[in-house]
């Protein structure tokens, strides 16, 4: 199949994808979490959960210290965060909680992290990502003796997480979403996924190389992408089920590492055959028009 026929029009869905992801974080930013800003995070489970508006002005009216925010989860969840209490605090929130609205209610996790251990884990982060794309790009262009591959395959890379953390750029500001340590993971966990299935095509296009020398780029990279087109789409899918069953099954604590995944594998999935391949032919077709003249 001549999927290349097509590659400016992915490359400008990619681009649109891109572009809207990066306008989303200069105008929204992310919602970073706890792990990144500091501060406390309290789970509470009641039996059955009260109007957030009602909790929140029965808080205020009862403590004499402030709450920086209140959020209500799956399962009769109540979430608190503020800056840095001590176990106590917890206990009078519990106190008051059960007072006001007549019902026993468990606190389930305790949670405290200093400003200072926030923003250097954010800087491990940032590190994190870039030496991972480093040593990437260099493995990638060693392997195939070649840079415009290895390149490639890190533009592809840095096309899924920029729809990864754009996608969770829109979803804090619009549903409060907040960027954690498991969202980090997510992340380099779709930097190794989306390479993973750029190698692949990669290497099915150097060995065309080597038995057509002398048929073109362009029709060895279809090939390529026609025989390992039906192997990336049954490993993603069996990866996105195992996903949506978590999504479906699993508890609010991971629901949003879930869909993380979901959508880094659903990015990473289309990225290799329709960004990293279309890139490395145009890559191609400059050299060749810069070699002709």
């Amino acid at each position: 199949m001549d999927f290349l026929r097509y590659k400016l029009i992915y490359i400008s869905f990619s681009g649109i994808l891109v572009i809207g992801g990066i306008m989303a974080l200069i105008l929204w930013g992310l919602n970073l979490g706890i792990d990144f800003t500091g501060g406390t995070l309290i789970e509470y489970q009641f039996e059955q959960l009260p109007d957030l508006g009602l909790i929140r002005q029965t808080l205020t009216n009862n403590l004499d210290f402030d709450l920086a925010g209140l959020q209500t989860a799956e399962n009769n969840y109540l979430i608190v965060r503020t800056p840095e209490i001590t176990q106590e605090h917890a206990r009078v929130i519990k106190q008051v909680l059960e007072e006001n609205f007549n019902q026993s209610i468990r606190e389930d996790r305790f949670e405290s992290i200093g400003p200072t251990l926030g923003k250097e884990l954010l800087i491990k982060t940032l590190i994190a990502i870039v030496i991972t794309a480093t040593f990437i790009m260099g493995y990638v262009a060693w392997t195939f003796k070649n840079l415009q591959y290895g390149v490639s395959a890190i533009l592809a890379m840095f096309h899924d997480s920029l729809i990864l953390i754009g996608s969770f750029s829109v979803l804090g500001h619009f549903l409060g979403v907040e960027v954690d340590t498991l969202f980090v993971t997510a992340v380099l966990t779709t930097l190794s996924f989306s390479v993973h299935d750029t190698v692949v095509v990669y290497d099915r296009i150097r060995e065309s190389i080597k038995q057509y020398p002398q048929v073109s780029f362009v029709e060895l990279s279809n090939k390529a992408l026609t025989e390992t087109m039906g192997r990336s789409i049954n490993n993603s899918l069996t990866i996105i089920f195992m996903l949506v069953a978590l999504l479906i099954l699993g508890g609010s604590t991971i629901k949003w590492f879930v869909v993380s995944l979901l959508i880094g594998t659903i990015a990473g999935t289309y990225s290799s055959p329709f960004v990293a391949v279309p890139l490395l032919n145009i890559w191609q077709n400059f050299k060749s028009r810069i070699s002709h003249r």
